[in-house]
């Protein structure tokens, strides 16, 4: 007869059921290690050494694509030059071609004040309004003031940087304020 114990033997169906458990989870272990290793293979293998053998035929390739593969990288290069030039001189609010007369740390002050030049003679030529004696006067005042601005923008590029910064905020105030009394002369109200 047999007792209710622990050490009886299981009956057969339990054994069964046991056994593909335990076969399963084997098996799943198995596959997980295997992709493991696989990934692990796989990421070893781009960081083989660099033989003899090896670098010789890296040279070799580069020698046969580099001829092919040029054209397309200067192309994209000065695709790439044209796109950069365009962006700055929309910053600068100029022709791409103008780009290089307002190259260095003073360009955009520079851009500003030939900006604000061809906009008093405009004023003084009337070709939006009717200038009038307050323009005219205006524009004679301004003109002398925008020639003493572009040689201190001139002068601040050569100062070191710390107080080139602090010439070149004085000179945006002081456009700033000649843009705000030539957009009133303009009619424009800020």
């Amino acid at each position: 007869m047999r007792s209710a114990d622990s050490t009886a033997a299981p009956l057969p169906d339990e054994t069964k059921k046991t056994k593909k458990t335990k076969k399963a989870g084997r098996a799943a272990r198995r596959k997980a290690e295997t992709a493991i290793d696989s990934a692990g293979a796989d990421h070893g293998r781009s960081r083989q050494p660099l033989t003899a053998a090896r670098a010789r035929r890296l040279i070799g390739v580069s020698k046969a694509v580099a001829p092919l593969l040029a054209p397309y990288a200067l192309a994209l290069a000065g695709v790439a030059r044209a796109r950069w030039d365009a962006y700055r001189a929309a910053r600068l609010g100029v022709d791409p071609t103008q780009l290089s007369a307002y190259a260095g740390p003073g360009g955009a002050l520079h851009a500003r004040l030939s900006r604000v030049a061809e906009a008093l003679g405009e004023l003084e030529s009337g070709t939006h309004a009717q200038p009038t004696e307050a323009a005219r006067r205006f524009v004679a005042d301004t003109r002398p003031r925008l020639v003493d601005l572009s040689v201190a923008v001139r002068a601040a590029e050569q100062m070191p940087t710390a107080r080139r910064r602090t010439a070149y905020r004085a000179i945006g105030g002081e456009l700033d304020r000649i843009e705000i009394d030539l957009l009133t002369h303009l009619g424009i109200i800020t």
